[in-house]
């Protein structure tokens, strides 16, 4: 755990300088490279998204912003994924052929309520990379990392760096493939304390502006998380005051790292 009320803590061989997967966190890299494309005139929020991807049927009604905002009306996950390693076969073919029947895949009409969609973050990292003409961890590098200054961040940490749950006589688990098309969604790895980092260049310090559609709001708390099948992460922030937090965890629940974070927060705050 780190923050800003306390000293940094780890435990059960946790390292806060290790790189560590951090799930769906990655969405708040996505969507501030949404938000800095934006501001510097390369796409407008309420583009279709068939404007930037031309396999997608016209007449979606699928807008940038709807897809970082979870109200597209595309389902959580992508069809056709596997059991053990679920993202495996989601390369990007397979997102190029669901781009052509997107306007089949809804669960509701765009923009009529809100539903986390992990599918969504792929079409909206698809739409990024061909409106930026890179691939997608250059346009983070470009448009996040070198801005704030927090570099260890990426799709393929070092292996002699990497930190992953054990197993059995304490072998190292595969952590699933998640370098395809669901890479906007959930698939970069980091160091804690580089995630702190965007944390609190993000939220407090605000170096690139306001912060992206993609962070989750409760009243004045502004947070994401993020899981995989053996790693979980909470970032949050009291914007107002200053106070935030950063917990990951290999092993356990995510709902019991999202509590832990919470509760480290509502301490913080009680003592202000």
């Amino acid at each position: 755990m780190l923050s800003s009320s306390a000293p940094p803590f780890a435990e059960g061989g946790h390292d806060p300088d290790r790189f560590v997967e951090i799930g769906s966190f990655t969405k708040v890299l996505t969507g501030t490279v949404l938000a800095r494309m934006t501001a510097a005139g390369l796409l407008d929020l309420d583009d279709p998204v068939e404007r930037l991807l031309n396999r997608v049927p016209a007449g979606t009604g699928i807008t940038l912003r709807q897809l970082a905002e979870h109200t597209s009306g595309l389902p959580r996950l992508p069809p056709g994924l596997s059991r053990g390693d679920p993202y495996a076969p989601f390369d990007q073919d397979a997102l190029s052929a669901l781009l052509s029947r997107l306007d089949s895949l809804t669960v509701r009409p765009a923009g009529q309520a809100e539903e986390y969609s992990n599918f969504g973050y792929a079409v909206l990292g698809a739409a990024l990379v061909a409106a930026g003409g890179r691939p997608y961890e250059e346009l983070v590098r470009e448009h996040v990392l070198d801005p704030l200054g927090v570099h260890e961040v990426t799709a393929r940490p070092p292996a002699d760096r990497r930190l992953c749950a054990t197993g059995w006589f304490g072998r190292e688990r595969a952590p699933w493939t998640m370098t395809g098309a669901i890479l906007p969604a959930g698939g970069m790895w980091a160091t804690p304390r580089a995630t702190a980092g965007l944390l609190t260049g993000l939220l407090l310090d605000r170096t690139l502006g306001p912060p992206a559609l993609s962070w989750q709001s409760a009243g004045p708390l502004k947070w994401h998380n993020g899981a995989t099948r053996d790693a979980s992460v909470f970032a949050g922030a009291f914007p107002e005051t200053g106070r935030w937090v950063l917990v990951h965890r290999l092993g356990g629940s995510s709902d019991g790292t999202d509590e832990a974070g919470v509760e480290h927060l509502r301490k913080a705050e009680a003592t202000t």
